[in-house]
């Protein structure tokens, strides 16, 4: 197949005069709200702005011109202008760029590929993934980072030729990160951002694995991944309609665990405190915070009963990394050939999303975002103490940024953190009468301002 040298090019989409004009008006609203915000702090009133302010009108003007490439598969053309995956993520770093001019230059828009070949991907083929960086004002090496994925595909994995609108899969979750950049491209955080089009996961999660590496290779230091795959159907194939949940999977052990940490995870706990699953319970907490009639389902599985998505390359690479998606799929409208069979309409087409949803869902990824980014990093050697003891002791490294820290607790049954206390800037503190055999355990670190960042499960099983 033949691979671009990807060279950026000027791009002028087609169908989209009156999404420019919504854009400019909305970028001018979002900057004269940001512009009260100073440059690195943030109370609850910045937080809920960023909540309300993903437009469903611009996210659907998105997938309009993401569907209108008639195919992404990673394998199809990539010399058009109009047509094929090469055409999409030329787009989508023209649109980087443009969101980057609105603010000044503040996004660092590059690229990041490889020459693959393997079981879905028969010759050697480029796959490219389209990052934009919010660097951070004060600790820019660490990051959180939304992702979707570019590429789209039918019936046939190695079909790159037929239309594959791909309008929910993944258009969708594309579309909510250029949005949630566009939204977080008029503040300032203390961490770094990155918006990422992830390419190839249809052929194999290829694109997650790409970046994964650099990310390693640069030495980035990343908080959490939180990938979009699917956020736009609201009515499943088992017949409910609701756009009042969401759904975030989450690895429960980490992947790259050792023998000898597994050991000591099966006497001092941790199953279900992973760094990925206290991500998982932070997206639940910004959810039943700031957004409106959205209930979080944490799913306590790494995805779907034996599926996969991009955040998974993430998670084999040692990262926090967790999948955001809808409740209610429909599997007619996934991976199928564009046909009605018995009266059954099959096909990813753009009529069966439900763009609201999608902007809601952008909404809870953008605050998540935007609050673990003006955190401080999470504490760092958290260690803890109280055998055969009635009080419970943790120690902690601490983080620069931070004014204090938090701890936490909950019964070993309860999925989310019930109890806590603010024990200042220390590094170390005891819970009296709190005996650690009844309890799971955590500490997080709080900047001036309050914003927390996720919680920290003591030991390696826990550690980010």
């Amino acid at each position: 197949m033949a691979s671009d040298s990807y060279t950026p090019l000027t791009y002028t989409p087609f169908k989209r005069s009156a999404s420019r004009i919504l854009r400019s008006l909305t970028t001018l609203a979002v900057a004269a709200c940001a512009a009260s915000t100073s440059l690195l702090h943030a109370n609850e009133a910045d937080l809920h702005a960023i909540a309300t302010a993903p437009s469903a009108a611009r996210i659907q003007a998105d997938i309009e011109t993401l569907v209108n490439f008639g195919t992404r598969h990673t394998l199809s053309d990539t010399q058009s202008e109009t047509r094929g995956i090469g055409a999409a993520r030329r787009w989508i770093e023209a649109e980087f760029n443009r969101i980057s001019a609105d603010c000044g230059g503040c996004l660092e828009v590059f690229t990041v590929g490889d020459v693959v070949s393997g079981n879905r991907i028969p010759e050697p083929t480029e796959v490219v993934n389209v990052v934009a960086v919010l660097r951070g004002e004060q600790d820019p090496n660490r990051f959180t980072m939304m992702s979707g994925d570019i590429d789209s595909r039918v019936s046939d994995a190695l079909d790159s030729q037929s239309d594959s609108p791909g309008a929910n899969d993944n258009a969708s979750g594309m579309a909510g990160v250029i949005e949630a950049a566009r939204v977080l491209s008029h503040y300032r955080f203390a961490g770094s951002i990155a918006f990422v089009g992830l390419s190839g996961e249809e052929q194999g999660l290829y694109g997650g694995a790409i970046l994964a590496a650099h990310a390693l290779n640069e030495g980035w230091s990343i908080e959490a991944v939180i990938n979009n795959d699917m956020i736009g159907n609201i009515t499943g194939v088992n017949g409910v309609t609701n756009n009042a949940t969401a759904r975030v999977f989450s690895e429960g052990t980490r992947y790259v665990e050792t023998p000898e940490e597994a050991t000591q995870r099966r006497f001092q706990g941790g199953e279900v405190d992973s760094a990925s699953r206290n991500i998982a319970r932070y997206v639940h907490q910004m959810g039943e915070r700031y957004i409106p009639n959205l209930d979080v389902m944490m799913i306590y599985r790494l995805d779907r009963f034996g599926r996969g998505g991009h955040h998974r390359p993430f998670n084999e690479a040692g990262f926090p990394a967790v999948r955001i998606m809808e409740t209610n799929e429909n599997y007619t409208q996934q991976h199928q050939d564009l046909r009605v069979e018995e009266g059954i309409e099959y096909g990813d087409t753009i009529e069966h999303v439900n763009f609201a949803y999608a902007a809601k869902l952008t909404a809870l990824n953008a605050v998540t975002l935007a609050s673990m980014a003006w955190a401080p990093a999470p504490p760092s050697a958290v260690s803890i103490a109280g055998q055969v003891s009635p009080d419970t002791t943790l120690s902690w490294g601490k983080v620069t940024g931070a004014a204090g820290y938090r701890l936490h607790w909950r019964l070993t049954t309860s999925p989310t953190w019930d109890y806590s206390r603010d024990v200042g800037d220390v590094d170390n503190f005891t819970l009296e009468n709190i005996v650690i055999d009844n309890y799971f355990f955590g500490v997080s670190s709080l900047s001036a301002d309050g914003i927390q960042s996720p919680v920290v499960f003591p030991g390696p099983a826990g550690a980010f």
